[in-house]
């Protein structure tokens, strides 16, 4: 065992961010782990005599941590309990690799179900579409119109399905293959590469916005290393001014209304997914494509697929068999 078993609480938090920092969260994710395990410490707190500060973790026991999540999960959604559980239990299990604690607390504390969030694609059969020839119109009502950047952008996560984050990792060379056997080499989450096939129009619309770059700011623009998405000084997007360009493709298009709540820019994702699922894929060509850790959450977009299951019971050969068993109407 460490033999600094009652190091304070806070000091420990510290350090269990800084390794997972290592793994190159994001830094929302990083955010997030920290502020559950401060909101729940402070609860662990209110019910001692002790302060914050003065917290050490041989303090935390079973029985105090499941009255602190009782309290915590009071006011809370059954998901931000869940995070914020998976949040400790991996804060224990560091502590107990590092000797610090004998072992975990966290499976004699409840927890709800997690449930899988649902998919949130663009509604409407011909929404991108629309998106897609709206933005490619040059109409004159902005200021300094870049359509082919804008229609690059919505692509690229329409046809890659790319999250925010992977979209703003993307670097020129990270377009590559031969001819017909183009790819896109993309930077996942939590430190997981894959690689995206793209189809030839793609491709095309990818060398038109870096072209039209190359006239903007000259062939220095595209080297390997530089960012491939950026704005419309020549430097690389950032988190913000991706999601305000997609919305602003979103307001030209006129299809607000389509845009489920809460999803914004992570539509265009679940619009890929959801039109793979439709055209036949299984879970886990989705899986490869998007990305994903587990199964589960790529078998979501074939569970909401409708049409997918109705073409997978048509396929089924004994509903042809029923064909001559009835007299045509």
């Amino acid at each position: 065992m460490h033999d600094k078993k009652d190091e304070s609480l806070g000091v420990l938090i510290e350090e269990f961010l800084t390794a997972r920092a290592t793994r190159k969260p994001s830094p929302h994710t990083l955010a997030a782990y920290r502020r559950d395990l401060h909101t729940v410490a402070a609860l662990v707190a209110e019910a001692t005599p002790l302060p914050l500060d003065a917290l050490s973790i041989t303090d935390l026991s079973p029985r105090v941590m499941r009255a602190a999540f009782a309290r915590f999960a009071a006011p809370r959604a059954p998901a931000s309990v869940h995070r914020a559980w998976s949040t400790w239990n991996t804060f224990f299990t560091f502590l107990v690799a590092d000797g610090f604690v004998a072992g975990n607390p966290m499976p004699a504390v409840g927890r709800p179900r997690a449930l899988l969030p649902q998919p949130k694609p663009l509604r409407g059969a011909d929404t991108p579409e629309v998106l897609l020839a709206s933005v490619a119109r040059d109409e004159g009502r902005q200021r300094d119109p870049w359509p082919e950047r804008d229609v690059a952008v919505l692509a690229v996560a329409l046809c890659a399905g790319l999250r925010l984050s992977e979209l703003l990792a993307l670097r020129v060379d990270s377009l590559g293959g031969r001819p017909g056997e183009r790819r896109v080499e993309v930077a996942g989450k939590g430190g997981r590469p894959r690689v995206v096939p793209i189809e030839a129009d793609l491709d095309r619309v990818l060398r038109d916005y870096l072209d039209s770059r190359v006239r903007r700011f000259g062939a220095r623009s595209v080297r390997p290393d530089s960012a491939l998405l950026v704005d419309r000084r020549g430097e690389p997007l950032r988190r913000g001014g991706l999601q305000y360009l997609v919305e602003s493709c979103y307001r030209r298009a006129g299809i607000g209304d389509r845009v489920p709540r809460g999803a914004r820019l992570h539509a265009l994702r679940h619009t890929f997914a959801t039109r793979l699922a439709e055209d036949g894929a299984s879970a886990a060509e989705i899986m490869r494509l998007l990305g994903h850790a587990s199964l589960a959450s790529s078998q979501t977009y074939i569970e909401v697929t409708a049409g997918q299951q109705r073409d997978a019971v048509r396929a089924n050969r004994t509903n042809r068999a029923l064909a001559g068993l009835v007299r045509p109407e």
